[in-house]
């Protein structure tokens, strides 16, 4: 299995939203930063976790790009409630349909 979190998956990030995507990648480089930090110090106890962060890190810019191009999809969005029409707009919907027609 390839070195990184559990909860950062690609599995797990093909569900996240771009927003959502932006945050994990936020939390990753201050984490990455404050390891680095730690290192710098002599204060870090767990090398390997520098190594986890930046493929973690790799993993959201994938994903990200991925879907820029249209190689991933996007996850759903939660449906969006339609608001109540006028008449007004109502009349003008069925106006157009029936000059189409």
């Amino acid at each position: 299995m390839a070195i990184g979190t559990k909860e950062l998956a690609i599995t797990e990030l093909d569900t996240f939203e771009n927003e959502r995507l932006a945050e994990e990648l936020k939390k990753a480089k201050g984490e990455l930063f404050n390891l680095r930090f730690q290192s710098a110090t002599g204060q870090l106890e767990s090398h390997g976790r520098v190594r986890q962060v930046k493929r973690d890190i790799a993993r959201i810019y994938t994903v990200l790009r991925e879907r820029e191009l249209g190689i991933r999809a996007t996850p759903a969005a939660a449906p969006v409630k339609a608001k109540k029409s006028s008449k007004k707009t109502e009349q003008a919907d069925a106006a157009a349909e029936t000059k189409e027609a």
